[in-house]
Formats: C-alpha cells, structure tokens, sequence
C-alpha cells in the first residue's frame, strides 16, 4: 500500500471538483461508501460465528462448532467468488455506478433480515449479503481509477490509498461498536445496526453521485436482445432445477445444512481451477504468456494456502477468543468480538512502514523478489497457527490464556498479509494475458474462495477445532508452501518471463 502524499494539484477535470484533500469529490463518496459498506460486513461478521455457537437459551442458534466455522468459510467464499459474476454485471447489464447502488440495498436487506429472530430469514440475508458485497466489490474499486485520467495521473496511487484507509477504517470501529451491541444487549440488534451502516453508506452515495465520473455509468459491453434472451433461459432453468432438487430433499424430511454447504464447497474449489485451466489453454495466448500463466498458478496456490488460514481470524480465532481468552486488560473487561479490530488497526500502522521499506530496498538493490515476499507470506502465516497450538495447549486445562497470544497472532499475520497480498495483486496485473487484463483480478480473489473452501471442507468433516493438532497440521502445511515457494524461486521467475 502507498503512502499518503500531498501532491500538486491538477487541473480539474471538467464536471469534477478537487475539494477532497486535493483528489477529486467523488472520492469522499466512494469513500464514505466503503467505510459503511465496510463497518456493516466485518461488524457482522464478528458477531456471525459467536452468534450461530451461543446456545438459543441465549438467543443464539447453537450449532456445534465444526458446523458454524464451515457456515462462516463457505459464506466467505461466496462473498468472493460472487465478484466475478460481479463484475460481469456492471460490465453487461448495469455499469459499475448503477451496480454499486443495487449492491448497497442487497446488502443493506441482508442484514435487516439477519436482525429477524428467524432461521429462515437469517440464512436468506447470508445469501443476500454474500451476493451483494461480490458485487459491490468487483466494482467500486474500478470507480475509482475512474475519477482520475488515466494510470499517468499524479494523484491516482495517492487516492487509492485514502481510499483503502476508508476500508480499514471501517473494518476497525465495527467490532467496537457492533460487537459490543450484539455480544452485550441483543444478537439481532447488532446485526440490525449493521444494516443502518449501509443505509448511511448508501444514502450518502446516492446524495453524492453526480460527482463520480461520467465513465462510471457506462455498460461497456452491453447484452443484446438475444444475448439477454439466452440468458433468462439459462438461469430460469438452472433456478427451477435448483428449486424442485432442494424441494424434493425438503419434502423427503432429509435436508439439513450440509446439503446447501457441501456443493457450495465443492463449486467454490471447482470454478477456480476451471477458471485457470481455460486461461491457461486458450490457443490465443502467445507462448510467453503461457509461461507466466505456468508461473502464476504457482502464486495462486500459494495465496489459496495463504488465505486458508488468515480466514480463521473471524471463525476459529473467534472461538478462541470467546472460550479460552481472558477479556479483560488491567481490570477492564471487553466483548471477544474486539480482537477483529487488532488486524485493521496493524494493517493501518504497518502498511506505510512496508511501503518505505520496499522502497528503500529498492534503492539499495536489496528488495526481496516477488517469490521470496510470497514464501515470507507463507511462513509468518504457518508461523502464527504453530503460535496458535501453543495457546491451544496452555489453555487445554481451561485456563483462560492472555489476549497476548491473540495479539501476537494477530500481529505475525499482519504483517504475513502485508508481504503477500499487496504483492499478490501487483503481479496479477503483470502476469495476466492481454487477453484476460480485466478478468484477472477476479481470478486473483477465487484464491480466497479456494482457500475458504479448503478450511470448510476440513470443518465439515468433523475435524476438532479445538485441538492443538488443527493448528499443528495446517500450521505445518503453510510453512512447507513457503519453504517450496522459496526452493523453487528461480523456476517461477523463470516462467515469469522477465517480469518483476
């Protein structure tokens, strides 16, 4: 992530003002957007796994604890593999500025429905959410490149960083402030308040729309009437067929959750690996794009190991933190659900620190490769679940161990993210085949939905949670990716083709 810099101003664009700290004002709604979107999606989800484990004398709904982890890693997932069809639409049906205001009121009617005392209405607002936050996700980053003239603008890596501060920002107060509603005074009013942080988002921006750039409302390539026709066809059929499989299972009185989780998994691994393998077989691709698609599967892999575990911090970690963990710091007591704060206020402190020690490197001939970033990646997050066992054993006996240990995990993990996923993103950009430029990022995010899916097939097939042997083995698994990564360095950047 850049640094926040003052830059000199440019001259405004026509229809644009420059009245948000020098960038353009429809920088401060697509800000103020994603700080609300952001608050209402890791505010719940602090609440989501604590919620589905409480016991429903207490308002929960009391599943064992196998069974809420893997609803938290397949609804994660989905959250991601939902940005490509995401992008789709903005790219056919609806431009990204009209996509972004239907993604906020699906998002916003997920979470009032989460804050209905009813199963029913709670897994229907998981879906919506899911949905909409895939969607406003593939699309409101792009409307920001928008406000801007092209990637020479001056101000541009400047407002991408003002910007992703809104996101962390948001991610930061929410378990604060939702966390301790839900945890403390009623389950579906903190879900409920949720959803009032995506009303002000998308309130203010629908107020504040006319100063997004004209380009933001364009249907770059929009369906036609037969395109539009096939379509309908084809999900109206793959609906139906949904509707009357899930109604025979109903009616035969054998549905349970597993029957919704397993497939969804399974699509979840599935459509990554399709995604990569038609890319990499397409016949356009010339031979050295080829090489670096070899060279990128290698990344890909690697972050879907990266993201298997990092994802626990709202599920597993959350546990952890509510039944082994004391709560409280020189006398004051706090919710569990506080700890999903450390991460964004790290990622706050930490990333301008990263951005000048790459540079520095840089300048001294010493930055680490893209390779040896990937495998430092791999071995601080195999690093954090060994720390993870540890706690694990120290807490075996019931005690409630130090928020220290959290605190260090969360800290490793950090700054692995900070090595990888920045990183990761950059080399997507200089990997992707010409012909693949935009889809690429999308195929960068199903490394998360293949690393959740991971964790929620382990979940589902009953594994111990709580044992110090999970942390061990996936703890195990990390560290040999990375120690692999680094072996292998110089074959992938030998696929890589020149590219750094």
């Amino acid at each position: 992530m850049a640094s926040i810099q003052t830059q000199p101003a440019t001259p405004p664009v026509p229809g644009r003002s420059t009245t948000f700290l020098g960038h353009p004002r429809g920088l401060a709604t697509l800000f103020m957007t994603e700080l609300w979107e952001r608050f209402s999606f890791y505010g719940m989800r602090a609440l989501l796994v604590l919620y589905l484990v409480a016991p429903t004398a207490k308002g929960g709904l009391g599943f064992d604890l196998a069974t809420a982890t893997a609803v938290y890693s397949v609804y994660n997932a989905m959250v991601y593999l939902l940005a490509l069809p995401g992008g789709w639409a903005a790219d056919r049906l609806w431009g990204a500025r009209r996509a972004v205001a239907i993604a906020g009121a699906v998002i916003m009617t997920g979470h009032f429905l989460l804050a209905v005392p009813a199963t029913a209405s709670f897994f229907a607002g998981l879906v919506l959410i899911a949905a909409g936050s895939g969607l406003l996700k593939s699309n409101i980053s792009t409307m920001v490149g928008h406000l801007y003239d092209g990637p020479e603008d001056p101000r541009r890596d400047g407002g991408f960083t003002i910007f992703y501060m809104g996101i962390n920002l948001g991610a930061f107060v929410a378990p604060l402030a939702i966390g301790t509603v839900g945890e403390k005074v009623d389950w579906h009013l903190g879900f409920a308040m949720a959803g009032v942080g995506m009303a002000l988002g998308l309130t203010q921006y629908l107020l504040g729309s006319r100063h997004l750039s004209a380009r933001s409302s364009v249907v770059p390539a929009p369906l036609t009437a037969p395109e539009r026709t096939v379509l309908l066809r084809k999900a109206g059929f793959w609906a139906l067929l949904a509707v009357v499989f899930y109604g025979v299972v109903a009616l035969s009185g054998r549905f349970t959750l597993a029957w919704a989780m397993w497939p969804l998994t399974v699509a979840g691994l599935a459509i990554p690996a399709y995604c990569l393998l038609r890319i990499k077989r397409d016949r356009d691709l010339s031979a050295a794009e080829q090489s670096r698609m070899t060279g990128y599967i290698w990344f890909f892999l690697a972050a879907a190991a990266f993201w298997m575990i990092y994802d626990q911090s709202g599920s597993t970690l959350n546990l952890f933190a509510e039944n082994n963990t004391s709560s409280t710091v020189f006398g004051l007591g706090f919710p569990a659900s506080w700890f999903q704060s450390l991460n964004p206020l790290m990622i706050m402190a930490l990333a301008p620190l990263f951005a000048w020690l790459w540079v520095a490197l840089a300048r001294r001939a010493k930055e680490p490769g893209t390779t040896v970033k990937f495998s430092y990646g791999l071995l601080l997050i195999g690093a954090s679940f060994l720390v993870m066992m540890l706690a694990q054993a120290a807490a075996s006996d019931g005690t409630r161990v130090s928020p220290l240990w959290l605190a260090v995990v969360y800290l490793i993990q950090t700054v692995g993210e900070l090595c990888l996923s920045p990183v990761g993103l950059s080399v997507t950009t200089k990997l992707a085949p010409r012909k693949y430029a935009s889809q690429m990022m999308g195929v960068w995010f199903l490394a998360v939905t293949a690393g959740d899916c991971v964790t929620a097939l382990v979940q589902l097939a009953g594994a111990d949670i709580e044992s110090r042997s999970y942390f061990a083995f996936q703890g195990g698994l990390a560290l040999l990716a990375g120690v692999a990564v680094a072996l292998y360095r110089r074959r992938v950047a030998g696929l890589m083709g020149g590219v750094h």
